[in-house]
């Protein structure tokens, strides 16, 4: 079973604005995403202008090349947890374990070509590991499928840790995503490109905690 989190991928605040409002009637934990321009080409709202409703849980997904540039910020906002990738230009354990030691969960997440098995010093660390399949900094794509695979890699290497999912997701896959053992499905597209969001978030979350076998 699986837990359905509505991502906010956004160039101004403005739609930012509009996004938290969408989402706030029925969303209790929602991934904000953020961009640099480098490590993911396109740039988002930054992080002084993220701001969020009292009553969310809410997960940071830094697509950053340099996360130790944000912290400081990111500790001003206590998010639930923060994401950095693996594929940073720099040691992610300083800013992990800064986070951890101020009470905010920390993730790794891994790009397609990237193997965890790899990164075992930062899972060892990580509270979460986000397996990304999507396109840097943009809504939609087609999920990766093959990319599942990864979350039992993960578990192997460290069982207690909550695995992720980030790319592609929408009713027609979300039920083979959690089969996989993902415990968090990130949604972005398939919820900002609808018109009734409650009706699809309601559909995606029946899919990702109904039983049966693939």
């Amino acid at each position: 079973m699986s837990v359905i989190v509505p991502t906010i991928l956004t160039e101004t605040p403005e739609d930012y604005k509009v996004m938290v409002a969408k989402f706030h009637p029925f969303a209790s934990r929602v991934q904000i995403d953020i961009t640099d321009g480098e490590f993911a080409t396109n740039k988002t709202v930054s992080l002084d202008q993220v701001w969020w409703p009292e009553d969310w849980a809410v997960d940071i997904h830094m697509m950053v090349k340099r996360p130790s540039e944000f912290v400081e910020q990111l500790l001003k906002l206590h998010p639930n947890l923060v994401i950095f990738h693996v594929e940073a230009d720099e040691d992610l354990t300083p800013a992990l374990n800064f986070l951890k030691q101020a009470s905010i969960k920390t993730g790794v997440a891994f790009l397609k070509p990237s193997f965890p098995g790899k990164y075992k010093e930062y899972l060892d660390i990580a509270d979460h590991a986000l397996i990304f399949s999507g396109d840097l900094g943009s809504y939609g794509g087609a999920a990766d499928l093959l990319q599942a695979e990864k979350a039992h890699i993960i578990k192997g290497l460290k069982p207690t840790i909550e695995v992720g999912w980030d790319g592609g997701a929408n009713e027609e896959n979300v039920f083979m995503i959690t089969k996989a053992g993902v415990d968090v499905i990130n949604v972005g597209g398939a919820l900002a490109s609808v018109d009734d969001i409650k009706s699809a978030y309601d559909v995606l979350v029946n899919e990702a905690t109904r039983e049966g076998t693939i």
